[in-house]
């Protein structure tokens, strides 16, 4: 049963596999995710080209555009799912004394007064979502007291929003103000750039995003149905696989008891050996000596019979020294205890591979007599040692 279902599960595996990856390469991404309404507030400036020739001389910053030297522009505007947006703005300006209005020298400075209302339009329900970068167009109407001349105006509006993140952004624009009242009052242009905050926003999907989310709901059926196939195939061999487990588990089980039983063996055995080195004590020199006693010789004769009986056991062996004289002289000493020691233990017949030493100086101290503390000799004789330790077994 298990030989002939194999191919049938291949072919669902193979299905899945490739329902899977489609449905990973069309996944939903933060591109798909669009804010469809939300209210505006916005705070910038505003820069007036009011020169009589505004549309030909579009960039006469020197001789045509006029600003103030701070915030001069707010605006509140609500923008909806269709992509519609309403809008009202009001500015402020001065026309500088010495700059062209209306084709002629301004002799002093002339406040300017615009109070507009317009409709706008999202241009990416054209071009489609193109993400940080947001277009728009749109045309209204308002009122403006400009060179001491009050006028009703036609306005159309191009410009475009960068978003930074869901709620803040910059906006630029530039109106053209095509004056109600010809004959006292001239066309003019309105350049703006500010800082904008959306609040209540409301997100959903693009027209690519809701396409998007269809055919993932399609895949995730074909998915589901392929899942259910391979699990109506697995569930005939699901007994047969799991009694194979147990077995092995069982026979797994025995083998680690086995190794257990045999390393728990082996540790009380070395466990038992390092309790003899333990007892043995340590090798313990005069001040500023590395000679062995005939009291430190009969110590390591023992030693050297615990090796004899187990010639498997590998030791080191650390000298060390308490913390009088300098870090030098007292590594330096260190190791000639450490190479008188072993050289004792290799002279009874012990291999040379099975004995290694370390020297240490004076840095492991293993009582409280560091430099500069008061102690006696006997606490510092304490410090003055070789000492025994298993490397292998």
């Amino acid at each position: 049963m298990m030989k002939t279902s194999k191919p049938v599960l291949a072919t669902l595996a193979f299905v899945f596999c490739l329902t899977l990856s489609a449905q990973e390469e069309i996944q939903l991404t933060k591109k798909d995710s669009i804010i469809k309404s939300y209210w505006l507030v916005s705070l910038g400036t505003n820069f007036v080209d009011d020169s009589g020739d505004e549309f030909g001389e579009l960039f006469d910053f020197k001789e045509g555009w006029n600003t103030v030297p701070h915030p001069s522009r707010v605006s509140i505007g609500r923008y909806f799912e269709n992509g519609l947006g309403l809008e009202a703005i009001g500015t402020y300006n001065q026309y500088d004394e010495g700059k062209i209005v209306d084709n002629n020298v301004n002799p002093e400075d002339v406040d300017y007064f615009g109070l507009d209302f317009r409709v706008s339009y999202d241009l990416n329900m054209i071009l489609g979502e193109t993400g940080f970068f947001d277009p728009y167009v749109g045309i209204g109407v308002g009122y403006t007291d400009a060179n001491n001349q009050g006028r009703g105006t036609y306005n159309a509006v191009v410009g475009f929003r960068t978003w930074l993140s869901d709620h803040w952004g910059l906006d630029f624009n530039s109106t053209g103000k095509w004056t109600m009242n010809t004959e006292n009052s001239t066309n003019h242009i309105q350049h703006a750039v500010g800082v904008a905050y959306r609040f209540n926003v409301k997100k959903g999907l693009s027209r690519r995003g809701e396409e998007k989310k269809a055919l993932l709901e399609e895949l995730e059926k074909e998915q589901q149905r392929v899942q259910d196939s391979i699990a109506a195939k697995q569930k005939a061999d699901e007994e047969a696989r799991l009694l194979a487990e147990r077995l092995e588990r069982e026979k797994e089980a025995v083998r680690l008891a086995a190794e257990k039983a045999k390393k728990d063996a082996e540790d009380a055995r070395k466990a038992a050996i390092q309790n003899k080195i333990d007892e043995l004590g340590k090798v313990y020199f005069s001040l500023n000596s590395s000679y062995l006693t005939t009291q430190d010789k009969g110590l390591l004769d023992e030693l050297v019979g615990i090796m004899k009986d187990n010639p498997g056991l590998n030791i080191n062996i650390s000298g060390h020294t308490d913390s009088r004289g300098t870090d030098k002289y007292n590594q330096w000493l260190s190791e000639r205890r450490a190479e008188r020691t072993v050289e004792y233990v290799r002279s009874k017949g012990i291999a040379k591979e099975r004995v290694r030493f370390d020297a240490f100086g004076e840095t492991q101290l293993t009582n409280e007599c560091a430099d500069g503390v008061n102690c006696t000799e006997n606490k510092h004789g304490k410090n003055r040692r070789s000492e025994f330790e298993i490397l292998k077994y």
